[in-house]
């Protein structure tokens, strides 16, 4: 006798079912797949892009693998990553172009000046790169040697000025602690610079002259884009709308990544940012917005 309420039933599940889809803005279940090579930029912007896209654009789960600078743009390219956001051009332009037609070039998201080169305490004399062997220092403090910057520093600039200083190899975050030792010391040495980078606040130094242009085009002006996976805006059109959209100037991302450095973790500091600074990312999650409804 009460076979004759399935039919009805079943219209109201249909219906049940079809009122809970429209209703949800956001993107749960949806997951993304984004690299850091533990540059202090690509930390600041990934930890930020992980809050937003999970607090604010309903992702379940964004996760920022720690990778090396080679194996980033292999992994976008095969898609198991799905985005890059710390591609420095011109420094990077052979990686990115043994990939090109796998991947997508995204517009520069980073609006400011940027510098690279060596830098040293503005309490030493030296100005110039042709100086720095009249010094007391006998170390060039770097970063990871896979660096296109390294590689210059390595085969082009001490060559060029023939400086017998010692380059050492390390971590980014391992320069930097041997950096503030050195200069609460205030000992000689010189070591990787560049800008953009909160050391540009917390350090009193110069960039040295480069008279003989050892650093070539790093001397110019770069430009600091990101790098997706060529199916990514047919796959995950939010994700790729909102990298798309982010734009930070010098201001912005200096002070981001001094938030991430006093609070002493990615995530946390990025969330801390974001509650104090809306008005710079909310124009990000609306074009996001936009970009799901249409």
């Amino acid at each position: 006798m009460r076979a004759p309420l399935l039919p009805g039933l079943f219209f109201l599940l249909v219906v049940s079912a079809l009122l809970t889809a429209g209703c949800g803005g956001g993107d749960d279940g949806k997951t993304l797949e984004i690299a850091d090579i533990g540059w202090t930029e690509n930390t600041a912007i990934s930890a930020l892009t992980k809050v937003l896209l999970e607090e604010e654009l309903g992702y379940e789960s964004v996760t920022v693998n720690t990778s090396d600078l080679d194996s980033v743009y292999e992994g976008v390219a095969r898609g198991n990553l799905d985005a890059f956001q710390d591609v420095w051009l011109p420094n990077q332009q052979d990686l990115l172009a043994s990939v090109e037609d796998d991947v997508e070039l995204l517009g520069p998201w980073y609006r400011g000046q940027t510098q690279q080169g060596i830098g040293v305490p503005s309490y030493m004399d030296a100005t110039s790169l042709d100086q720095l062997t009249e010094s007391e220092t006998d170390l060039l403090l770097g970063i990871e040697p896979s660096s296109v910057v390294m590689e210059i520093v390595s085969e082009e600039v001490i060559p060029a000025y023939d400086l017998d200083q010692k380059l050492v190899e390390a971590s980014t975050q391992g320069m930097f602690a041997e950096v503030d030792n050195r200069y609460d010391s205030r000992e000689e040495f010189a070591f990787v610079a560049w800008s953009p980078h909160w050391m540009n606040q917390r350090y009193d130094f110069r960039y040295l002259e480069d008279p003989k242009d050892a650093f070539g085009e790093l001397n110019n002006q770069a430009k600091i884009q990101m790098v997706v996976n060529e199916d990514l805006s047919g796959d995950d059109p939010v994700a790729y709308a909102f990298m798309d959209a982010v734009t930070l100037d010098e201001e912005q991302l200096n002070d981001l990544e001094s938030t991430i450095n006093e609070v002493g973790d990615p995530l946390e500091g990025a969330r801390q940012w974001a509650q104090e600074h809306p008005e710079v990312w909310q124009p990000w999650v609306e074009a996001t917005e936009n970009a799901r409804e249409s």
